[in-house]
């Protein structure tokens, strides 16, 4: 039998740390380095590593479910010989798969490291609700009414 390992997916999966299956996954791309960190229970926080790149060569969109990241290094005319090119000045996409109701709410960008700010929300509508049970006499509850009392 075959044994999956799911850890890339919780990778670039923003909000989904509550579900057991993340089924659509493509292979990561590993630049830049990035880490998402659970800040609180409905907050995150993404920081990218972008050494090179400016603010202005950076664009941060989000689109229904997806968070799309782009960087275009503008061209650099300057001719360079290199003896050792570690750091790479290369354009990327990243794209992060956001769960429902995760919205992202700021981005700053200082010394190179892009700080995405995500929090969850979600509506009261698809909030968890209590139901009264029923003593057994015919004596129920109205869900409405044990609902007021419980917000007063």
């Amino acid at each position: 039998m075959r044994t999956f390992d799911l850890t890339p997916l919780y990778r670039s999966a923003i909000g989904f740390d509550r579900l057991a299956s993340l089924l659509e996954q493509r292979g990561e791309p590993s630049y830049p380095p990035y880490n998402i960190e659970l800040v609180s229970e409905d907050n995150y926080r993404i920081v990218m590593a972008l050494a090179g790149f400016t603010r202005d060569e950076v664009e941060i969109v989000t689109e229904r479910d997806t968070l799309h990241v782009t960087g275009r290094k503008q061209k650099d005319e300057t001719q360079r010989t290199f003896l050792h090119r570690g750091i790479a000045a290369r354009d990327f996409e990243q794209r992060f798969q956001l769960a429902n109701h995760v919205k992202v709410t700021a981005a700053s960008f200082d010394n190179g490291m892009l700080t995405i700010e995500l929090v969850r929300e979600v509506p009261e509508a698809f909030k968890p609700r209590k139901i009264a049970i029923g003593d057994g006499n015919g004596n129920t509850h109205n869900v409405q009414a044990l609902e007021q009392r419980e917000a007063a």
